[in-house]
């Protein structure tokens, strides 16, 4: 009997995508309970990232850090071999602030942690860029990396987003917002950014991923970083090629299915790196049809439980359920 995989990213606001991966695992062995499953959880390289990383193995490493708004948090971020995994988030994420401050967030804290793994040794260290809460082009980062050397490092910049620096597509425009930025305040940003990257360097900031993180991709090119979709990133870090050969099965998935999924979102890429092995989802939500995005079918949850508040506060027991569902529709004993 060929094996299952399960990759799912994580379902924001209720599971990681290790939780995900374990739920559907055990509706799949309620049903099949000799079930040969491979568990790899996902990510796009935003939050979750470094979760990824640690349920393929590596080790999480925890550091205090300066925090969005100067205060310190605890951080982490996950290392095997000479290997660094560092999340954005995790120093400077949007979820740490009790409310927006998108004039003042800073990335301090995200070159504190990138410190900490050069400090290890580490010869290569991906970033993941993605949830943060500053908009200040990675003035912070570089500010608490003190002209610390990359000079013989791999700097990658693991994010589902290519956006420029400036410009209506740029970090302030596009993200700003979300940050909780007025226009009066995305104007400001934009000639902030404007005038760091003249002093910095104006040729790095129409190169794709300059933008992501509000400018922290930005700074990280500046020091000779290269840009790669994320979800590619994570799936060399999770063994996926290996997960997925011989396999008959791969259930992926994340809180909500929708036309973003197809740019750059988790999903999409396990359809992509799957070859002609046949992908379903699982999902909160779903509102595109399972065919747009190259999969057999989307098991949501919303389709157990439509009330939307009942359905995020029991995304594990649901979960469970689907997989049962998927065991029984999919998966031949």
């Amino acid at each position: 009997m060929s094996h299952v995989v399960v990759a799912p990213d994580k379902f924001k606001g209720s599971l990681t995508a290790p939780q995900v991966a374990a739920a559907v695992a055990r509706g799949l062995r309620e049903v099949v309970p000799g079930l040969d499953m491979r568990l790899v959880p996902v990510a796009d390289g935003g939050d979750g990232t470094v979760d990824a990383a640690v349920a393929a193995g590596f080790v999480r490493v925890g550091r205090w850090v300066t925090g969005p708004v100067g205060k310190p948090v605890p951080a982490s971020f996950a290392v095997k071999d000479r290997t660094a995994v560092v999340e954005v988030a995790s120093a400077a994420g949007l979820t740490l602030l009790a409310e927006p401050a998108p004039l003042d967030a800073t990335s301090h804290g995200v070159g504190e942690l990138l410190k900490a793994a050069l400090d290890l040794g580490c010869t290569t260290v991906v970033l993941g860029l993605g949830g943060s809460a500053c908009t200040d082009g990675g003035a912070g980062m570089l500010d608490a990396l003190g002209g610390t050397s990359f000079d013989g490092v791999d700097l990658v910049l693991a994010s589902d987003v290519d956006n420029p620096l400036l410009g209506p597509h740029g970090a302030a425009a596009v993200y700003g917002p979300q940050k909780g930025a007025s226009p009066e305040q995305v104007e400001v940003l934009e000639q902030r950014l404007a005038a760091f990257a003249r002093r910095i360097g104006p040729e790095f900031a129409d190169q794709p991923g300059a933008g992501a993180a509000g400018g922290i991709g930005f700074a990280a090119l500046s020091l000779g970083a290269r840009f790669r979709p994320g979800i590619e990133v994570v799936l060399e870090l999770a063994g996926f090629a290996q997960a997925v050969a011989g396999a008959s099965l791969v259930i992926t998935g994340e809180g909500s299915l929708d036309a973003q999924t197809s740019h750059g979102k988790a999903p999409y890429g396990v359809v992509k790196a799957s070859g002609d092995v046949p992908v379903v989802a699982v999902a909160g939500q779903c509102s595109v049809e399972p065919g747009d995005l190259g999969l057999e079918a989307v098991y949501a949850l919303s389709d157990v439980e439509p009330d939307l508040t009942r359905c995020m506060a029991r995304a594990e027991a649901l979960l469970t359920v689907l997989g049962g569902r998927i065991a029984r529709e999919r998966v031949s004993e």
